[in-house]
């Protein structure tokens, strides 16, 4: 039986039989973009030729697009830099909005409030593209893979989220592991983070898909090819049209297993799912946590 607030009017019949409507129409609306950039990655020349560009109804499904770009090795390489960026980026930023945060937290903390409004200072100006460039030229770490992650390390959205969420944890708590003789850090490690875990998966996830996703860093601070993560290698192939070198093996062209070359609208379709399926893995473990953590963390404090 669903509880209702007694200012709530109950739903028209109409209401309820066009609820599942909508619903369905917003998940198709969401998934057959997807569906068709699947479909037409694993087409082959002639499919793509008879539909006249994107495919719709599969037809003469083939790996193809997927060996051509595999073998290559850009992309490969490409795929091993973005997760690594992803992994020690994610990581690091992490561990450093975690422990600000918590300082931030406590009332008593040194510098309490001034560096809070340091923080809350970051979301009305930016630092601008030329002065970011000459600090992380200045610092020697052009062509890097340092520079894709010290620039956006700590995002101050992110901060002041969990930040909020540790100002909602009881004081009681704390109190009575100080009595029990229990430092700063035995704090945040055996209470804070284990009460935390919503918020922290969900700044997780924000943290992840912004380096996954990210390229303009690249863009900036790699001039080496061979650096460049598997956005660029996107940006590069299908925005701006260039050809990525592949191997000259069998597979590379597509005898090697039997299949004829794949066209280049699969390919490129190919590299955007390559691009998009980690997130999509990752995300369902961590959508539970999603909403809590956001609505917890922003409204607590």
């Amino acid at each position: 039986m669903t509880t209702r607030a007694v200012w709530e009017e109950e739903p028209t019949r109409i209401a309820r039989l066009s609820r599942p409507v909508v619903l369905a129409l917003v998940a198709l609306a969401v998934t057959f973009p997807l569906y068709v950039v699947v479909i037409t990655s694993l087409s082959t020349t002639e499919a793509v030729t008879r539909a006249g560009g994107l495919v719709v109804v599969p037809r003469e499904l083939t790996l193809a697009a997927y060996a051509q770009l595999l073998s290559g090795g850009v992309v490969t390489r490409a795929l091993v830099i973005s997760v690594f960026i992803t992994l020690i980026g994610t990581a690091f930023s992490l561990g450093i909005t975690v422990l600000a945060a918590y300082g931030l937290s406590r009332p008593g903390s040194l510098f309490h409030r001034p560096l809070l409004f340091v923080v809350l200072l970051t979301f009305l100006f930016g630092p601008g593209i030329i002065p970011s460039y000459l600090v992380v030229n200045a610092l020697g770490l052009i062509d890097s893979y340092a520079s894709l992650i010290l620039p956006t390390a700590v995002s101050a959205f992110n901060l002041i989220v969990m930040r909020s969420f540790f100002m909602g944890i009881p004081g009681e708590l704390i109190d009575s592991a100080r009595i029990d003789g229990a430092g700063e850090f035995a704090i945040l490690r055996r209470i804070v983070l284990p009460l935390s875990k919503a918020v922290v998966a969900v700044v997780g996830l924000f943290y992840a898909v912004g380096y996954w996703n990210a390229f303009f860093n690249a863009l900036l601070y790699i001039n080496d090819n061979n650096k460049w993560p598997l956005q660029m290698v996107l940006r590069t192939y299908i925005v701006q049209a260039q050809v990525l070198p592949t191997g000259a093996g069998g597979i590379a062209n597509g005898t090697g297993l039997g299949m004829a070359p794949a066209p280049s609208l699969a390919i490129k379709m190919a590299i955007v799912v390559i691009a998009i399926v980690p997130v999509l893995l990752v995300y369902p473990f961590i959508q539970r946590h999603f909403t809590k953590g956001v609505i917890i963390g922003a409204v607590k404090g």
